[in-house]
């Protein structure tokens, strides 16, 4: 059965910075096809997409992040070890929230943010 299990999260101040990781287990295929997406639900608010990563016809990886992220996250994957990254610098309290991973239709569990003083 396919699984993803988000961790890395916590409390941090303003500025600061976080990393995430999703380790990914169960996929029917090879881990390196499945485009991986973070996603975020800050409080009161609707998920959200953070950051995408996907190969791309080339053979690297292709990243996308949303305008409010662009700059200060970096998504980034190991096929060999089945993980996602997401490296959260400069973080702000809007960044708080709850991260998931997901792929497919599949989601993980959340790993929550808290930036505060």
């Amino acid at each position: 059965q396919a699984q993803l299990v988000e961790s890395g999260g916590g409390w941090v101040q303003p500025g600061g910075t976080l990393n995430l990781s999703c380790v990914a287990s169960g996929f029917s295929l090879n881990f390196e096809n499945y485009p991986m997406y973070w996603f975020r639900q800050r409080p009161g608010m609707a998920r959200e997409l953070v950051a995408g990563i996907r190969r791309s016809t080339v053979g690297n990886s292709r990243t996308d992040y949303a305008d409010s992220v662009r700059g200060r996250f970096t998504i980034s994957r190991d096929d060999a070890k089945k993980v996602v990254y997401l490296q959260m610098g400069d973080l702000k309290p809007e960044d708080t929230g709850v991260y998931y991973c997901r792929a497919t239709q599949l989601w993980g569990q959340g790993t929550q943010v808290l930036v505060a003083s």
